[in-house]
């Protein structure tokens, strides 16, 4: 698609200038006529120079929430689709979702149904998302679909930030902690070592090994640097693969403290999203295959594809999530209850919410243990170096006295 740059005149004599995204020039003149316009000049807009390597075509989760509010609120007060996607398209400030935008409003001009348009826009519309417009489309509630969408994203986003926080503290402490063992290695450590090799004498062994370690360090660095990026770049094949990929999620979810907060941020996106989905109209097992692809772990996502074909059977979806393991005893009984008084999507939101504030205080904990642990821990790193090199100098200072 282009994008093109006219002017023209109303009937009443007003100037109008706007810009229009379509595949040719004819269709712009086509819409312009519709809407009652004379064209005085229309031209393409000329190709932009974009540079960051795409980076610009990311669409945030603010965005996208503020985007889904403000729809929610134009059609609840009564104005037609296209005018609606018009005006957000115009007041979105990134270009690329202006540019999305319009495309979507070209469509639903064009005969397209809403979620079939939004459907062309996999990286900025997941399926999730379409599928809830689709729902509300055919239910005539789209502006309260909207507005449950935009109340989801919003939460989903307020968890994804307490987990980053939680994985960030103890990545950070960890480089922290290796950039002064580096530095005392390189840079403090062959001070001593100068100062040792006029002793004489055979040194003490923690003495020997922290020397060992710093010349290690200092003469192959290159090897230690170029083994450290063949880990990353092995592990993350490795994690790209399927079997991979479900190896490295287990081990996650039994990482003492920290695997409890991935566990119960895992099943709070389950349950917001499984619920959202079922309140919105969307067929369960549809849900439940959208739920499994935004589980972010491997080991939920295949619980709940396992769930899925359990129903497809026909149990309940309580019986084969017990059977899973994975899952707390206390969110498959209260999931089976929802099944039994017909209020389950009602049942999903209240233990979503439940463990929302688990995370919170699950993040409060783990923050609260590893500071502890990582304190001593480079208190025993940074005091065994400098004690290590301080032994040689009481062995001197025990042989002058002798």
């Amino acid at each position: 698609m282009a994008t093109f740059v006219w002017k023209g005149k109303t009937i009443a004599g007003a100037l109008q200038s706007g810009e229009t995204t379509f595949d040719t020039q004819d269709e712009v003149v086509s819409y312009l006529r519709k809407k009652k316009i004379v064209i005085t000049s229309i031209k393409e807009k000329p190709k932009q120079i974009k540079l960051g390597f795409g980076l610009g075509k990311k669409v945030s989760t603010k965005d996208l929430a503020v985007f889904t509010r403000q729809f929610a609120t134009m059609i609840n007060a009564g104005l037609p689709l296209v005018q609606c996607l018009d005006i957000l398209s115009k007041q979105t400030e990134k270009l690329h979702f202006r540019n999305v935008i319009a495309e979507t409003m070209h469509d639903v001009e064009t005969g397209s149904t809403l979620a079939e348009a939004l459907g062309k826009h996999k990286r900025v519309f997941d399926d999730l998302y379409v599928n809830m417009v689709e729902a509300g489309e055919a239910g005539g509630i789209l502006d309260d679909i909207l507005l449950r969408l935009a109340t989801y994203i919003e939460k989903a986003e307020s968890l994804k930030r307490k987990v980053k926080s939680a994985m960030m503290y103890p990545f950070v402490v960890m480089i922290v902690a290796l950039g002064a063992t580096s530095f005392m290695l390189l840079f403090i450590i062959p001070t001593f070592a100068k100062m040792f090799s006029d002793f004489g004498g055979q040194l003490p062994m923690p003495t020997r090994v922290v020397l060992f370690m710093s010349e290690v360090l200092r003469h192959y660095w290159w090897a230690l640097g170029g083994g450290l990026a063949g880990f990353i770049v092995g592990f993350r094949q490795f994690y790209r693969s399927k079997s991979g990929r479900a190896v490295v999620d287990g081990l996650q979810l039994k990482i003492p403290v920290l695997g409890q907060v991935l566990r119960k941020a895992s099943i709070a996106r389950f349950t917001r999203t499984l619920g959202t989905l079922i309140k919105s109209g969307v067929p369960i097992l549809t849900g439940l295959e959208i739920t499994a692809r935004t589980s972010g772990n491997t080991v939920i996502s295949d619980s709940i594809l396992e769930t899925r074909e359990s129903i497809r059977e026909g149990e309940t979806l309580a019986a084969p999530l017990k059977n899973s393991d994975v899952f707390p005893a206390m969110v498959v009984q209260m999931i089976a209850v929802g099944e039994e008084t017909g209020a389950l999507d009602e049942m999903l939101r209240k233990i979503a919410d439940f463990y929302d504030d688990e995370v919170d205080t699950a993040v409060e904990t783990l923050t609260s243990v590893i500071e502890p642990v990582m304190i001593v821990a480079m208190g025993l790193i940074v005091g065994g170096m400098v004690v290590a090199m301080y032994l040689p100098m009481f062995k001197l200072v025990t042989l002058v006295a002798g």
